[in-house]
Order: C-alpha cells, then sequence, then structure tokens
C-alpha cells in the first residue's frame, strides 16, 4: 500500500500535468481560426485588406464573458459542471475543423469565415470551462508550475496548428491540414474524460446569480481598483498582439520565407523557446514577487517586438528568422505565466468561468480588433516604423504595473476567495 505522502504527491503531479494536457486541446483550435487561416487565405492570393478583415473572426475570444454566466450555471449531465463542457466543445471544435476543409478561399471564402468563427466560439467556450476548471482545481501553492504547464501545453500546441500546419500546408494541402487538426481536438476529448475533477464545484443558484453576481462580486471586491485591472488586463499583452496581429502575412510577403521554413523554424526553434520560458516562468514567479516579474517581462515581451525590423531587411534569412521567432516566444512564455498567474489570483472560485472569461476576454481584444489597423497602418508608414509603433504600445500597460504595483502584491499573497 502506498503511502500517504506518496499518493498525495502523486495526486498533485497528476493535477498539474491534466492541466498541461488538457492546455493542449485549448490551445489547437486558436491558431487554426487565426494565424493558419491567414497563412491561408495569403496564399491563396487574397488582399491584404481581405486578411485583416479575416482577423475579426476571433472576436468570439473577446466576447465569451456575456455566455459564461451560463457554463457556471448548467452543469452537462456527464463529467461535472467545468469538464462536460470541455468535452462538448472540444466535439464542435473538431467538426468545424473537419467541416472547413471541404472549402477554399477563393472559392467559398464566406463558408470559411462562417465556420472560422464557429470554430472560435466553440473553442472561446472551452477555454471558458478550461480556465475555470483550471482555477477550480489547483491550489495556492501549484499556481505557478500548473500556469507553466498550462503554457506549456497550450504553445506545444499552438506550434502543432501553427508550425506544423504550415509545413504540411506545403506539401499535402491545407484541406489535409484541417482534416488531422480535427481529428487530434477528436482524440483530445479521451483526456478530458479521464482528468480529474476540481473539488468543491458548487453551480450558482439562479440564472440572475449567475449573471449579476460574479461582476458585483469583482467590482464589490476591488473597489475603485477595478477598473484599472480591467485596463490591465487589455493593456498588457497589447504590443504583443499589435506585432502578431499580421506578421504570418509579414513573414510570407517581406522577406517572402515559404511555408516549410517558417513551420520548420517554429517547430524548432519557437516549440524550445516557448516551453522554455514558460517553464522559466513558472519558476521565476516561485522566486521573485509578481509585481518585478510582471513589470521587467513586460518590458522584455515590448523590445522584442524590434527584431522584426530586421527581417525587414534580411530576406529569407533563416538564422535571422530563428532568432526573431526564438526570442518572440521566449519572452512571450514568460510574460504569460506572470500574466496568468495574476488573472488566477483576482478571481472568486464561486464564479471562475465568468470572471476568469471576463479578464481574458478584455486580453484578447488587441489580438482580434488590431488586425483591420495594422492592415491600414502598414502601406501609411512601412513595416519597420509599423513595429517600433508596436513597441511603444506596451508603455501603457508598464505604467499600469507600476501604478498597481501595492494593489499587485494583496493579490499574490490573497487566499482563494
Amino acid at each position: 500500500m502506498p503511502t500517504e505522502p506518496t499518493v498525495a504527491a502523486t495526486g498533485r503531479s497528476w493535477r498539474i500535468l491534466s492541466i498541461g494536457l488538457l492546455g493542449f486541446a485549448s490551445g489547437l483550435p486558436l491558431a487554426l481560426s487565426g494565424s493558419a487561416l491567414q497563412a491561408w487565405f495569403t496564399t491563396a492570393g487574397m488582399s491584404l485588406r481581405d486578411i485583416g478583415w479575416i482577423t475579426l473572426i476571433g472576436q468570439a475570444y473577446v466576447f465569451k464573458f456575456l455566455w459564461a454566466p451560463l457554463l457556471d450555471r448548467i452543469p452537462l449531465p456527464f463529467l461535472g459542471r467545468r469538464r462536460g463542457w470541455i468535452f462538448m466543445m472540444q466535439l464542435l471544435c473538431g467538426a468545424a475543423l473537419i467541416s472547413m476543409s471541404f472549402y477554399t478561399p477563393q472559392g467559398a471564402a464566406s463558408t470559411l469565415a462562417f465556420l472560422g468563427v464557429l470554430l472560435a466560439f466553440a473553442s472561446a467556450t472551452q477555454d471558458i470551462a478550461y480556465d475555470a476548471h483550471r482555477t477550480d482545481l489547483l491550489r495556492p501553492e501549484e499556481r505557478g508550475w500548473g500556469t507553466a504547464f498550462m503554457q506549456g501545453g497550450y504553445r506545444a500546441a499552438m506550434l502543432v496548428s501553427g508550425a506544423l500546419a504550415l509545413i504540411l500546408a506545403d506539401h499535402v494541402g491545407w484541406a489535409s491540414v484541417y482534416r488531422l487538426m480535427g481529428a487530434l481536438m477528436l482524440v483530445a476529448m479521451l483526456v478530458t474524460a479521464t482528468s480529474p475533477e476540481a473539488p468543491d464545484e458548487q453551480p450558482t443558484r439562479s440564472f440572475a446569480e449567475a449573471v449579476v453576481q460574479p461582476f458585483a462580486d469583482f467590482f464589490q471586491r476591488y473597489g475603485k481598483l477595478a477598473l484599472g485591472w480591467l485596463a490591465l488586463m487589455v493593456l498588457y499583452k497589447l504590443c504583443d498582439a499589435f506585432a502578431l496581429s499580421l506578421s504570418t502575412t509579414f513573414l510570407l510577403r517581406v522577406p517572402q520565407f515559404t511555408l516549410t521554413q517558417l513551420g520548420a523554424i517554429n517547430k524548432t526553434f519557437g516549440l524550445f523557446a516557448g516551453l522554455l520560458g514558460a517553464l522559466a516562468g513558472g519558476w521565476v514567479v516561485t522566486r521573485i514577487r509578481l509585481f518585478p516579474a510582471l513589470l521587467v517581462l513586460g518590458v522584455a515581451q515590448a523590445l522584442v517586438n524590434l527584431g522584426y525590423i530586421w527581417l525587414v531587411h534580411s530576406g529569407p534569412n533563416l538564422y535571422a528568422l530563428a532568432t526573431v521567432v526564438g526570442m518572440e516566444n521566449f519572452f512571450s512564455g514568460l510574460g504569460s505565466t506572470a500574466f496568468v498567474v495574476l488573472v488566477t489570483a483576482l478571481c472568486n472560485v464561486r464564479f471562475s468561468a465568468t470572471q476568469y472569461a471576463l479578464l481574458s476576454s478584455l486580453a484578447a481584444v488587441g489580438r482580434v480588433f488590431l488586425g483591420p489597423l495594422a492592415a491600414w497602418l502598414v502601406p501609411q508608414v512601412g513595416w519597420s516604423s509599423f513595429f517600433v509603433i508596436t513597441t511603444l504600445s506596451a508603455l501603457p500597460g508598464l505604467l499600469l504595473i507600476i501604478g498597481l504595483r501595492h494593489a499587485i502584491h494583496r493579490a499574490e499573497l490573497a487566499r482563494p476567495h
């Protein structure tokens, strides 16, 4: 018979590992309605304006807090309040991806866009349930490593659906890529079915409580600081989102890398650097206070945007691409881990689906809505000046971090609500 400490250690390891595996399932659909779809439209010869508008497909990630209360209120009749929704949304994601494989941008752009919207909706809803499940499941002392494993799984999935998808598309076509990714989403349902259940999940007692109380609770707990927290959600990752909004189109059309080159470099340097950054972020937030971590990593993730200026002039230089992609993935992984730890600490576990959805929705504003602005701005100022502007866009978020310094300390030390 295993000793009690051994059983506890095994349970803790499986909780953290399952979070990483579910993080993979959560991250897989994002690129397929974002950067991979952007690459598909780019190689199909669509205009920069059309590609810019395609980025709006991901609006579900911004507005997911509107239906998050339903997930707090209504448990499905299997797998519990969180995992049941994760399971169903994985099924819908898989169906949407396989359906997209039967169309092309040249012949059915509007149908692809509609299915992309459906994919983004199912993916955003999966994220609501997964974020709540992770918030409920991880104990305070497990947040650092749990978040690191989540970031690692999420980034691995992004590289599979982004980097590997580009390589495969260059050899077997986009239809086969989307069918393969759809099959992976269906396989992920097995992980959901066997993952551990979070303890003490009690649904809200009424729809009024589900809709009103999560927001009322957040504003009551944080008072005048609530608006500051909401602004920080939008601004902290804004520079990252701005630079990446048209990065795939930029890399294909300016330095003129091939799909295989982009995929190969992202798969090697991007995967290694992103996973290393996520794990390093978990180590950092367990060793230093959250405020200096957010500030220093926020500066770093802004400065790496300047590396793209090198690629404006380098041509298809694989060394330059590897360096820029590696640095961007590493520092983005570091910053994201610290940021997710903060978001988790701000949530009340009773309303974790709605509150986490609200905060993460605001964090997605830049990623979703900056595409059309970037598509308009680039012809006006050129790519080099554009990347300088994206770096400067980090300043408001960094100043807000400094202004919220003492509040960040309090949130970091607070027990679950």
